[in-house]
């Protein structure tokens, strides 16, 4: 008991009163919280060594799942004269009062008015389908989600795949028109003046290959962008 509110030793049969609750130590060495009658809507924390625990006449509508897990020594709980709403959030509590039904727990339904009046503890699953059929859809709508975000992500690494191994087979001797040549023109003059003298002026405003420089392109072009140039 020490440390629980204020850091004193408190000895048996002791009550105090901490955050609206009095916790008494039993002679069993256990630890009984009474928290009855204080206009809670949630469960306060509480510490894992309570073994008896009174929420009477209170205002709580359901409890949080889990909330009762972490006490391991609870062996007496009284949640009666709560006005509970079991929906769907109101199973947790259910299912937690049928494995521990030697508790007593002592809460019923106040609503919805289907249920009213009704013991928590002896609620059944089909007492809530709508919950069930939420819970299905959630999981098969995230299951086809996953299931298209997989198939994009497979199909995209595919067409990686299938873009790097393609390979680009182009003539020389044909004219594309959406290449273009302005890198291959030969700019040296003795090139030019050569072909000057062979061909016309307007002929010279086409670009000209540097013949030199073709077995260098085209082992570029076929070694970085797996094209291959097809020679007649």
């Amino acid at each position: 008991m020490e440390g629980l509110c204020s850091g004193h030793l408190f000895t048996v049969f002791a009550h105090i009163r901490c955050d609206s609750c009095r916790y008494v130590t039993l002679h069993s060495a256990g630890l009984r919280v009474n928290c009855s009658s204080q206009g809670f809507r949630t469960i306060p924390q509480l510490p894992a060594t309570v073994t008896e625990l009174l929420l009477q006449h209170n205002l709580l509508t359901t409890v949080t799942p889990g909330h009762f897990d972490a006490l391991h020594n609870l062996q007496l709980v009284n949640l009666s004269e709560n006005p509970f709403n079991c929906d769907c959030s109101i199973r947790y509590l259910s299912h937690w009062l049928k494995r521990n039904q030697a508790m007593s727990g002592m809460a019923v339904c106040a609503s919805p008015a289907v249920l009213a009046h009704r013991p928590i503890d002896r609620l059944a699953d089909a007492d809530f389908p709508f919950c069930f059929s939420a819970e299905c859809s959630g999981w098969v709508y995230n299951g086809i989600l996953c299931f298209v975000l997989c198939f994009l992500i497979g199909l995209l690494l595919w067409c990686l795949q299938l873009a790097r191994n393609s390979t680009f087979t182009l003539g020389i001797d044909e004219r594309h028109s959406g290449l273009e040549a302005e890198s291959l023109r030969s700019l040296k003059p003795k090139h030019r003046a050569r072909m000057r003298r062979s061909i016309g002026n307007d002929d010279m405003e086409s670009p000209l290959l540097n013949l030199e420089l073709l077995p260098q392109i085209l082992d570029v072009l076929h070694k970085q962008h797996n094209i291959k140039i097809k020679v007649p």
